[in-house]
């Protein structure tokens, strides 16, 4: 583990004006890779050991965290967040906490995955932010209970060992440990407030489960797609477009800036693993003066997206704003990789690939699941 972005001590008081004038933060090189503690792909906070003055559901909230300096409550302030009560000793004569006391929260991640980074993200916890924390991971089949997470035989790996963060601040933590991870065990040392919880990695699926659905979305983040690579992210990230379910609001697709020039917009993604792509959705919802005019999709076939050239699998088509578009292609399409091209900007909210793991991808896969530890 390498503490990215060191922030320690209290932030100032609030002076009024604008609540992020003094934020602190820092560039993190993890930050590209998907946040596997998204609420959208199932992640939840499933259990803390105490929430006093702020729920812990608040820690996956999307979006920065907000501030209001006049909300109180019968409790006291209300921050957007995960708050617990000030930690106190055992008598008169020591009213401190002890060095090992600690609030905990558990996460589940959305996608189970290797994790390349977190950020323990204490955005208006000036005073009150936690002097350390620590995160532990583990993975586990199925749907564990807090109990069962909790049981004295569950192993959990030490991914941020007990580590000084800063108050108003973005604590980041690049995370080197080759292992998929279900689960995380947050510790705040004594007590404190966390605003965010962001967890960046690389989904990694269950092959089982795959094989079981057999025909899926292979470039879906759920199912261990990717974006790789963007030509514009303005307005939105391309990850987006292989988020689970359908775009709600106009800021969940990926939309890029009016371009003034011949050229044309493009997403690049790497599947699942190798695979057999039957069919199409290029999905505009909520996209209605700014979805693109046309698309077109190629697929490449080789790992890391080098051998072979980009083939065309769908020709440019006219897209219609708002509108669900499904594609039945000819033959098989076999690749490793897919790009999207846009004509000549605008935006798509939701990309779907239809199809199955090849023989040697699906081989692959499960090699990789069991290398690290699934």
């Amino acid at each position: 583990m390498t503490a990215t972005s060191m922030f320690t001590g209290d932030a100032n008081p609030y002076a009024g004006g604008d609540p992020y004038a003094d934020y602190r933060s820092a560039e993190l090189p993890f930050t590209h890779h998907a946040n596997l503690a998204d609420r959208r792909l199932g992640a939840g906070v499933v259990a803390a050991n105490d929430e006093f003055f702020a729920q812990r559901e608040n820690l996956l909230v999307p979006g920065r965290a907000e501030f209001d300096p006049e909300h109180f409550g019968h409790k006291g302030k209300i921050m957007d967040g995960w708050e617990t009560r000030r930690r106190r000793g055992v008598s008169a004569g020591h009213p401190w906490p002890a060095d090992d006391d600690h609030d905990w929260a558990l996460v589940r991640l959305g996608a189970p995955g290797v994790i390349r980074g977190i950020v323990v993200d204490t955005a208006h916890f000036r005073g009150n932010h936690p002097q350390a924390v620590s995160v532990e991971g583990t993975a586990l089949p199925g749907s564990p209970s807090p109990e069962d997470l909790l049981a004295d035989d569950v192993k959990w790996t030490t991914l941020v060992p007990r580590t000084p963060v800063g108050g108003h601040a973005a604590n980041g933590f690049a995370v080197d440990v080759e292992q998929r991870f279900t689960h995380l065990r947050v510790k705040q040392h004594p007590d404190g407030g966390i605003a965010r919880l962001r967890v960046h990695g690389e989904v990694v699926p269950d092959p089982a489960w795959l094989a079981a659905l057999g025909t899926f979305d292979v470039v879906a983040l759920e199912n261990g797609g990717r974006v790789e690579d963007a030509s514009d992210l303005f307005y939105s990230p391309a990850t987006n477009t292989i988020q689970p379910g359908r775009s709600r609001k106009m800021d969940d697709g990926w939309e890029t800036r009016r371009r003034r020039d011949r050229g044309n917009d493009w997403i690049a993604y790497r599947l699942a693993e190798r695979s057999r792509i039957r069919a199409v959705e290029i999905d505009t919802a909520y996209l209605k003066g700014n979805a693109a005019g046309w698309a077109s999709l190629s697929v490449k076939d080789g790992e890391g997206g080098e051998g072979g050239e980009w083939r065309e699998i769908l020709p440019r088509t006219r897209l219609q704003p708002d509108t669900n578009h499904r594609f039945v292609l000819a033959e098989e399409a076999v690749g490793t990789h897919a790009r999207v091209d846009i004509f000549p900007d605008g935006g798509i909210s939701r990309l779907r690939l239809f199809g199955a793991l090849t023989e040697d991808g699906a081989a692959r896969l499960a090699a990789r699941h069991q290398e690290l530890g699934g």
